[in-house]
């Protein structure tokens, strides 16, 4: 007898009007995704920045050009080409170029300290990085056993209209401050620069490009255990997440869409929805360096969005604008947000401002990122991460054993399988072993609720990361950086929530004796070892630390004493 689909996973029923249960097997690599888009789309905006537009044509011609720069540099298949950028055009050249000979990405966070990203560079051994030039300097210092054989530098203000390049000159205090924070100057005699790199012709069509099961991208995350590591995501599982955005969202227009890119393209959320699907279907890519109100503001009212992917602190303030009368989003059809929880409050003032549907989703870097998401439409459920998307498993399972299935109803660790889960840790078996079991599944390492009918609610999680502004810390990082002042004896780190969703960082310290805190100074002490949203904003001092009879931190009970606190 044939199975009927909806038994094994009841939340089907919920799904959106339009959405299948199962996606076809990607048959394109992300290039020749991309190629297809400039193929369809040719005369249509790619990508805007700060009123600057560039075509689909155009940007196929500038990744073709920038993949033949890169393959003179002597990139070749399997090649990682390390890239250190903010959002910017350059960004989605430099990726798609590299990918179309055959390298494999990898993302870095431009705002890291030079140790952080040492760290990731000591790990992935890139021989080519592409960088903003602000961070030339760092990148261009690190010691030669790293064996970076060429590094490219990026002035993104080259992507800027002609007016606001030359306003960026003009010897005043406010135009100095606005071009210190766009560009730098390296110090390095004539380093190679993106335009020397592109000052080439089209990439050879008979140069061969990747295989869908080839590695696209390593995306270094904090994973399940805390210790900063990459995840190895193929062509296929990236397509396949791209693919299952779009059928969730049917209602979506292939090529008339307006996606804002206010999430950072170097982080799996806004590298999925905004550098693979918003690529996938012809949109256009509004792209913002960084999330400024001031130029959301400012975009709106030439290139309305209709397709905002953000995280929930990011709602409320431009709710809020909404609300004030200061800013219109009600072209914004669709919102998606994750990385964090999505208050109820959020979600209705979200809604009461724009008119637009605002659902939350669940994922993780090693799925690509999204594996469940809220439906859109009228069987969404606040307080949920949503339902299973399709194509896509989930199991609830003892911690302890993860072979054990929970019994219905009752919480469990969440696993989860699906053509997005991942491939396993660059360089990690022990940890690719421990994280990827048999058949596919993935350990999330959080704990979760299932309703009946497939809803998930995650109620806690057996990792100790803290997510704040939707990024993983690492509590032993941040404690590392703290335990290295003179005057802290000890450090417990935990996340401390905020009432807007996601959490702070936030440290307990021992000082040694005769010393009085000074939190200000020793966060002034740990932005010299760390990037700025590692940084605890809440800093106590204690006499001592809860320990276990082995001598562990514990940081849980660290944390309820500082919530009661």
């Amino acid at each position: 007898m044939p199975v009927n689909p909806h038994e094994s996973r009841p939340w089907l029923s919920s799904y959106a009007e339009g959405v299948p249960a199962d996606i076809a097997e990607p048959t394109q690599t992300l290039p020749e995704m991309m190629f297809a888009s400039v193929k369809a789309y040719g005369r249509r905006p790619a990508l805007e920045f700060f009123g600057a537009v560039t075509t689909y044509h155009q940007l196929g011609e500038q990744i073709e050009r920038a993949a033949e720069g890169l393959r003179r540099l002597g990139v070749e298949k399997g090649d990682r080409v390390a890239l250190v950028l903010p959002n910017c055009p350059q960004h989605v050249v430099a990726f798609y170029a590299a990918l179309r000979l055959g390298a494999i990405v990898v993302e870095h966070n431009p705002l890291y300290t030079a140790r952080e990203l040492r760290h990731q560079f000591e790990d992935h051994g890139a021989r080519f990085a592409i960088v903003w030039d602000k961070v030339f300097d760092t990148v261009a210092g690190f010691p030669a056993d790293l064996t970076l054989d060429r590094i490219v530098s990026v002035d993104i203000t080259a992507a800027l209209p002609f007016g606001k390049r030359l306003a960026l000159r003009l010897p005043l205090p406010k135009a100095r401050a606005s071009r210190g924070r766009l560009t730098g100057t390296p110090k390095a005699r004539n380093p190679l620069t993106w335009k020397k790199l592109l000052d080439h012709r089209r990439l050879s069509r008979r140069t061969p490009g990747p295989v869908l099961g080839d590695t696209a991208l390593l995306q270094y995350t904090s994973g399940t255990t805390g210790d900063p590591k990459g995840a190895i995501l193929t062509h296929s599982n990236l397509r396949a997440n791209a693919m299952q955005g779009r059928a969730w969202v049917p209602g979506l227009v292939d090529g008339e869409e307006t996606f804002y890119a206010v999430l950072p393209l170097f982080h799996a959320y806004g590298m999925t929805l905004c550098l693979t699907f918003a690529m996938s279907i012809g949109a256009k890519l509004v792209l913002f360096p960084a999330f400024d109100l001031d130029l959301v503001t400012d975009a709106t009212r030439t290139s309305p969005p209709t397709f905002l992917p953000a995280v929930p602190p990011i709602y409320d303030q431009l709710a809020r604008a909404a609300s004030r009368g200061t800013l219109d989003l009600t072209t914004v059809r669709f919102a998606i947000s994750g990385a964090m929880s999505l208050p109820v409050a959020t979600v209705e003032r979200w809604e009461e401002a724009t008119g637009g549907l605002l659902v939350d989703g669940y994922g993780m870097t090693e799925s690509s990122p999204v594996a469940i998401g809220n439906p859109i439409g009228r069987t969404r459920r606040p307080g949920t991460v949503g339902v299973p998307f399709p194509s896509t498993e989930i199991r609830v399972v003892d911690p302890a054993d993860p072979s054990a299935d929970m019994p219905a109803g009752e919480r469990g660790e969440l696993l989860i399988r699906g053509p997005q889960v991942f491939q396993g840790y660059w360089g990690r078996p022990g940890d690719t072993a421990a994280t990827l079991l048999a058949g596919g599944w993935l350990r999330t390492g959080d704990i979760a609720e299932v309703s009946a009918d497939g809803f998930v609610t995650i109620v806690d999680r057996l990792k100790e990361l803290i997510i704040t502004g939707g990024f993983n810390v690492s509590p032993s990082e941040v404690e590392d950086a703290l335990e290295a002042h003179p005057d802290v004896v000890a450090a417990a780190v935990i996340g401390l929530p905020r009432s807007s969703g996601g959490e702070d960082v936030a440290a307990a310290v021992v000082l040694r004796d005769g010393a009085e805190l000074d939190a200000g100074a020793l966060r002034d002490f740990c932005r010299t070892r760390l990037t700025p949203y590692k940084v605890p904003k809440r800093i106590t001092a204690v006499d001592d630390l809860p320990r276990s009879l082995i001598g562990k931190v514990l940081r849980r009970e660290v944390r309820e004493r500082m919530l009661s606190a």
